[in-house]
């Protein structure tokens, strides 16, 4: 099973395993690990099943792929946006590594044949939410690589959000059915913040992982002088993709403060 919330490491291989999908109760749906590559490093992906998204996190790197070449180049996630490739069964990825980089590889089975795409920061949207809300406690930068909207074919969603110091995001508290998974980082390794995934909370550190099932609310918070950043991924369901959150009704009356 797929543990509600956990604290993975870097193997020797420089691999750190966040969710496997097929892994029964609390199953993600997804194969999501990410990469620690050293400079001029080279790593190859392909699966003949599933389609594959390939996320910088930090680094330089080329990307390569039917005949292809894209550079990303990543020093902040708090400031910069994302270089993300994302592509159909049977497509060969490799990336090469020109510097010290991380990249996060998100899979999930997709029967469906799809046109590769490499998104860029500005292919991405950006959007401020929660913005003049309760002193601005819950304003947060929500980046969206793809979802339902420009990417109907995928069987997966990619984004980011950038949780302002002191402040909460996924909030007011919502729930979905589809399952998600969190991967957490802060800019200082001694920071910290709050996960809630329905009456469990947990404390987050930078690296650990969520693994929230469909059907509980999950808000998080993060401690004054820490920014977190984390990367968040959904799992569409069959014939129920997902599209929207559905919010806690007794938290509906703080949408209307100012």
């Amino acid at each position: 099973m797929s543990e509600l919330f956990s604290y993975p490491e870097f193997d020797p291989k420089g691999v750190k395993l966040l969710t496997k999908a097929g892994d029964g109760e609390n199953d993600m749906l997804m194969d999501i690990a990410v990469y620690e590559m050293k400079a001029g490093e080279e790593r190859s992906f392909s699966s003949q099943s599933d389609e594959m998204a390939v996320l910088l996190l930090t680094g330089e790197i080329l990307f390569s792929w039917e005949e292809r070449e894209e550079r990303g180049k990543r020093s902040s996630l708090m400031e910069e946006g994302p270089y993300c490739l994302h592509v159909s069964k049977g497509v060969l990825v490799s990336v090469t590594a020109k510097e010290d980089s991380q990249v996060l590889i998100q899979c999930t089975r997709n029967d469906r044949e799809f046109g590769s795409v490499f998104y860029k920061p500005e292919d991405c949207t950006n959007d401020i939410f929660g913005e003049g809300l309760l002193d601005g406690k819950m304003k947060r930068t929500v980046r969206t690589v793809f979802d339902y909207n420009n990417a109907p074919y995928s069987n997966m969603v990619n984004g980011e959000v950038i949780n302002h110091q002191g402040g909460w995001s996924s909030y007011t508290p919502h729930e979905h059915p589809q399952p998600e998974v969190y991967y957490y980082r802060f800019e200082r390794p001694e920071g910290f913040g709050a996960c809630f995934i329905g009456e469990d909370v947990f404390k987050i550190k930078d690296g650990s992982c969520a693994a929230i099932p469909g059907g509980r609310t999950h808000p998080q918070v993060t401690a004054p002088g820490f920014p977190m950043y984390y990367c968040w991924m959904i799992r569409h369901l069959p014939d129920n993709p997902w599209t929207t959150r559905v919010d806690d009704p007794r938290y509906n009356w703080i949408k209307e403060l100012k």
